[in-house]
């Protein structure tokens, strides 16, 4: 009897994702097996678990998948998987918690084609800010954009502490290069967005960080691009279908253009399908964390 392929998908927290249910089922996998509360240490004997029930053939079409919210959490989780594997039976690994590893990489992808575009230039010239940075989705795209070469900080609504926090614990987990910094009011977003040449805006939905007056203070902006779909748009101007489109309330920049939500939800979801489906068609296994994230998503754009 031909085995079927199976996804097991730990996460630490109460409950999985329906969201990552539906894609893996709409990538190919055709048993679904969800693990909640997981815990790190769990980790080791819930892998031989799977790798050991399976014969060499099967393994090839047996795969893991590490989700909850913490960013830190599920790269130790994935790591934790390694050492646990006994060749042959080894099986791919795919982290992405909460969506937060193929939103970014989607995000940053989309801004550098919008940035290469319009202006001519790649990350590593540009100065760039992410708004809501201490949330998941803000981290990974801060440190994807940071290994790039740009000059990333972190941005908090609240604490310039917390912010510094994750910008030093990313720092040193990835070698990337952030710093952190509190936007509290229209002023201190003023301020920050000075010299800024990009805007990464991964903040709550619903949540409009930047409005037209303070848009209209940069005098450097090159490219801003909103993760947010749910209205109000998270920078006013922005559309959700946009894709380096003249972002009109930028007046003293007048070549700045927006990347809307829908634009980068459209090459997240082929994305993170691109993604779920190579883990059953690899001949080696395959380890996918935000890095590998990204160096698809540039093929998509």
């Amino acid at each position: 009897m031909p085995k079927r392929s199976i996804l097991h998908m730990f996460d630490p927290m109460p409950n999985n994702s329906p969201f990552d249910i539906n894609m893996a089922l709409d990538a190919g996998f055709e048993v679904l097996m969800p693990y909640s509360n997981v815990k790190l240490e769990n980790i080791r004997n819930l892998t031989q678990d799977a790798i050991f029930s399976r014969s060499p053939s099967g393994i090839k079409k047996t795969a893991l998948f590490i989700g909850g919210r913490d960013i830190g959490l599920a790269i130790d989780m994935l790591e934790a998987t390694q050492p646990a594997m006994v060749p042959p039976f080894e099986v791919s690994v795919f982290a992405d918690p909460s969506g937060a590893f193929t939103t970014a990489a989607a995000l940053v992808a989309c801004v550098e084609k919008a940035l290469q575009q319009s202006h001519g230039k790649v990350l590593k010239d540009c100065k760039a800010l992410v708004f809501g940075g201490t949330g998941p989705v803000g981290i990974a795209t801060g440190v994807i954009a940071s290994l790039q070469g740009s000059d990333t900080t972190l941005v908090d609504h609240l604490s310039i502490d917390t912010a510094n926090d994750a910008a030093k614990q990313y720092n040193r987990r990835f070698n990337a290069q952030l710093s952190g910094a509190a936007a509290r009011n229209d002023e201190e977003k003023i301020a920050l967005l000075a010299e800024a040449d990009i805007v990464f805006c991964t903040a709550k939905a619903g949540v409009r960080v930047l409005n037209a007056a303070v848009l209209a203070q940069t005098k450097n902006l090159k490219v801003a691009g909103d993760v947010n779909a749910v209205p109000p748009a998270g920078i006013e101007g922005v559309t959700a279908n946009d894709m380096a489109t003249p972002l009109v309330h930028a007046t003293q920049s007048p070549n700045a253009v927006g990347v809307g939500a829908l634009a980068v939800g459209n090459v997240k979801y082929q994305l993170q399908h691109e993604l779920l489906k190579s883990m059953l068609e690899a001949e080696k296994p395959v380890f996918i964390d935000f890095r590998e994230a990204f160096n698809k998503a540039r093929t998509l754009v």
